[in-house]
């Protein structure tokens, strides 16, 4: 007897809807498993047979044929552990045929029939009600991150016997509540007020959250450039529905969400250790998962000792930084993942941490040039502001004065970003504009032009650097709540490009 059973798999950040196909028929009894399988799913077989009997069904001694359907598509993980055992139940006649049709069964089986949770159960459900399934039955553990979509009818089951008494009719899954599906910016402990000066830091640090724009702080030990950008993720703007259900599909596929609190609704910050390679950053392997830049959607990617980083790692960053998409090509197929983050990162300028204080610095200008030669310049090109974290004395140490919060700073960041996305029509940033934008919305006056010509003339700055200059003064521009570019936003956005020019010196 025949019977199939809807299923899906996940490649990188793409469900493909897998058909699990069970025929049962007279002939000498073996149980094979065919359709491009990974070892974990060849494994299922023992899985699913164990956990039928110990459930309480019983297998016939009959040739089993399950075949998991495209043949081209590989399938690896336990995920089909669950409609692998409903097919067979099926094409036994131990369950109603008729309630398995339209509804899209994932999970893995204990040998005890008991059902555990999965990864990658969200951007399923979401597909799954793009084709028009109407039921989904995933694990118990995975019940509140699948429920998080509206519009499709979505059950979570402990047992293979549960599922086995739902789909008889004999026994009701109990519908819980909907998770909420968007809920403001949860609130972090660190605030800006904690930080005592540094004035520069933070207004730059303001500027590059208002407009998107990569941000790098250069400076000794304990000036607070850690602190500061920890602090970074408090001064964004709330995240939007879409936002919050995009980054936990990124979380989810990586097997990452809470069971209690699935949905995602604070700016992901990740802070991947200087040692970590090129497939930790952008996703590797044979079939490549998101990796730490993927993690950081719509949140903050934060490099501490930059320097450190071997620069073949820092610059396989740089196409991810301009696209805002990463594209794997591998063997099994085109991988995609994204990549719209805001780095941020912190570095000291050389070995000892002090130049140019020649009092305390103890490196040579040989020292020093090599320090700094680990940042390429390419790589440099594409930061948008780069500022200098000053020593903090002792009278602002102890200061009694009220230091501005961080919800003060992101009241006029949300303003400047609302200005931005009725400028564009979209939620768009000044440093994601392209360049028609770039001409159509940055237009500078005749004074503006002639200070800019001095500028790229003294500071020999590349097309790339110039443009960057102009998409920071308009985000100075909307903070100050201005339409046109001046002269003095200019000059702001310059003085953030002017450390880099320390480089080699």
């Amino acid at each position: 007897m025949y019977s199939t059973v809807l299923s899906a798999a996940v490649h990188g950040m793409e469900v493909n809807f897998i058909h699990v196909e069970a025929d049962i028929s007279n002939g000498l009894p073996v149980f094979n498993m065919v359709g491009y399988l990974s070892s974990e799913v060849k494994e299922a077989g023992e899985r699913v047979r164990t956990a039928i009997r110990n459930t309480g069904f019983s297998l016939p001694a009959k040739k089993i044929i399950v075949n998991l359907s495209p043949a081209d598509v590989r399938k690896r993980g336990a995920v089909f552990d669950l409609p692998i055992a409903v097919a067979i139940l099926s094409s036994l006649g131990y369950v109603d045929g008729e309630r398995v049709r339209g509804t899209l069964f994932i999970g893995e089986l204990g040998l005890d029939g008991s059902v555990h949770k999965v990864p990658g159960v969200l951007p399923v459900i979401i597909e799954a009600k793009r084709a028009g399934c109407r039921v989904c039955i995933v694990p118990k553990g995975n019940l509140r991150e699948g429920r998080i979509i509206e519009g499709i009818t979505v059950y979570g089951v402990e047992s293979l016997r549960e599922l086995g008494g739902y789909l008889n009719g004999e026994t009701r899954l109990r519908d819980e509540e909907r998770t909420e599906r968007y809920a403001p910016c949860m609130k972090r402990q660190e605030d800006f007020s904690d930080i005592r000066g540094q004035a520069l830091l933070k207004r730059a640090a303001e500027v590059a959250v208002a407009g998107g724009h990569n941000l790098l702080l250069i400076g000794p030990p304990g000036a607070g450039k850690t602190m500061l950008a920890r602090r970074i993720p408090t001064i964004f703007p709330p995240m939007s529905e879409e936002e919050c259900i995009e980054v936990t599909k990124i979380y989810s596929i990586l097997g990452m969400t809470d069971e209690g609190n699935p949905l995602i609704r604070t700016r992901p910050f990740r802070t991947p250790h200087h040692t970590s390679t090129k497939a930790a950053l952008i996703g590797g392997g044979n079939i490549p998962n998101p990796g730490e830049i993927s993690m950081a959607n719509y949140g903050v990617l934060f490099l501490d000792e930059i320097s450190e980083f071997q620069r073949s790692v820092l610059d396989v960053l740089r196409q991810p930084m301009e696209e805002r998409i990463i594209q794997l090509t591998r063997k099994s197929g085109v991988y995609r993942f994204p990549s719209n983050f805001m780095l941020v990162a912190a570095a000291n300028p050389c070995f000892c941490g002090y130049y140019p204080d020649m009092n305390k610095c103890t490196c040579t200008p040989q020292q020093v040039r090599q320090y700094q030669s680990h940042i390429s310049q390419p790589f440099l090109d594409r930061i948008d502001i780069c500022v200098e974290a000053g020593g903090v004395e002792y009278d602002e140490l102890h200061s009694t004065g009220e230091e501005e919060t961080s919800e003060e700073i992101r009241k006029r960041v949300c303003a400047a970003r609302k200005r931005q996305y009725d400028r564009y029509g979209k939620s768009l940033t000044n440093a994601e504009i392209g360049l028609d934008e770039l001409e159509k919305y940055c237009v500078l006056g005749m004074e503006e032009h002639g200070f800019m010509k001095q500028i790229f003339d003294r500071l020999s700055l590349t097309a790339r650097t110039y443009h960057k200059v102009v998409k920071v003064a308009r985000t100075i521009a909307d903070l100050s709540g201005e339409e046109h570019i001046r002269i003095s936003h200019l000059k702001e956005a310059v003085g953030y490009r002017t450390m880099e020019k320390r480089k080699g010196k």
